[in-house]
């Protein structure tokens, strides 16, 4: 299997502008993949320093081979959420911009075997770091009220139930092995007019690898962590792919933007509270042309903040 991650990152250009990178600053990429954007933040880079850090041990092997040579550039192989001991054990005390893009690559929807994607049939993992609690455990373990609520809440499927259902039932007769499998199982469990709105499994497919990975639970703690990590004037530049992950940022950036707290009668602020960093700009979705080229954009949002203090 070609290690080729062929992904061009969206909202590509307005990211990278969007960091505003200064060429002897230091920049944390800290979702790599197979390394689009660090290559586009090196290119702006005189003196400056990259930190790629990636949980899918494929990406790292292509980080490694694509950026080895280049002085400027250390790969670490970790989730995001672990930015402050990474900068920490680097001897880092604050960054000019970081950077996070909240979607699989396309290389892991495209590598059939990693069992991300239903468009081709293998053993259900959906596992970015490789290992732990696969997709198969959570179809194969989950109470149908616990797969119900994830199904519901990660995926805003509205037939969880129903999918949930028939999980359950199709597992009694043997163990769900196979993105197929599931997808047939799915498909068993809606309506017709169901199967016209998209591909039946993107929101079930969607809500298992939330799931699986941890990655909403994780989200708040990891925002707050990156821009703890900026230094002030940095920016922090967050994509994500669905309005769960958007919402999350958003409630965050408003926490961080947030001023004044004392009630409107008073007189004169007593709080002293001041905003702790500042919208680059309302969140950007990708253009039209962009949506022809790349469907797999279309609920990709890019918000950026700018610290303050």
């Amino acid at each position: 299997m070609g290690m080729a991650f062929k992904h061009i990152p969206v909202l590509f250009n307005e990211t990278i502008d969007s960091l505003q990178i200064n060429p002897d600053g230091v920049y944390v990429d800290c979702t790599s993949g197979g390394g689009g954007h660090s290559a586009a933040i090196l290119e702006r880079l005189e003196n400056g320093r990259l930190i790629c850090l990636d949980q899918d041990p494929q990406a790292i092997e292509t980080l490694q081979k694509r950026f080895g040579e280049d002085k400027r550039v250390t790969v670490v192989k970790t989730n995001f959420s672990d930015i402050k001991n990474v900068l920490q054990n680097l001897g880092i005390e604050a960054v000019d911009g970081v950077l996070a893009d909240l979607g699989v690559s396309s290389h892991q929807l495209d590598t059939a075997e990693r069992g991300f994607s239903f468009h081709s049939d293998a053993p259900l993992d959906m596992r970015m770091s490789m290992q732990g609690m696969s997709a198969a455990d959570v179809v194969n373990t989950y109470s149908e009220p616990e797969l119900a609520n994830v199904i519901f809440r990660y995926g805003e499927e509205k037939y969880s139930r129903s999918i949930a259902r028939a999980i359950v039932k199709a597992r009694e007769k043997k163990k769900i092995e196979t993105t197929f499998e599931l997808t047939d199982i799915i498909k068993s469990a809606m309506p017709a007019k169901a199967m016209r709105d998209g591909h039946p499994s993107r929101k079930t497919f969607q809500a298992l690898r939330i799931e699986v990975n941890g990655e909403l639970s994780r989200l708040p703690d990891a925002i707050e962590s990156m821009f703890d990590c900026l230094k002030v004037g940095g920016v922090l530049s967050i994509i994500s792919f669905h309005s769960l992950e958007d919402s999350a940022v958003k409630i965050k950036f408003k926490e961080f933007t947030q001023g004044c707290t004392c009630p409107k009668e008073f007189p004169v602020c007593i709080c002293g509270n001041t905003p702790r960093g500042a919208l680059a700009f309302r969140g950007k979705t990708p253009s039209a042309a962009e949506l022809e080229e790349n469907p797999r954009s279309r609920s990709a949002k890019l918000r950026s903040i700018v610290k303050l203090k």
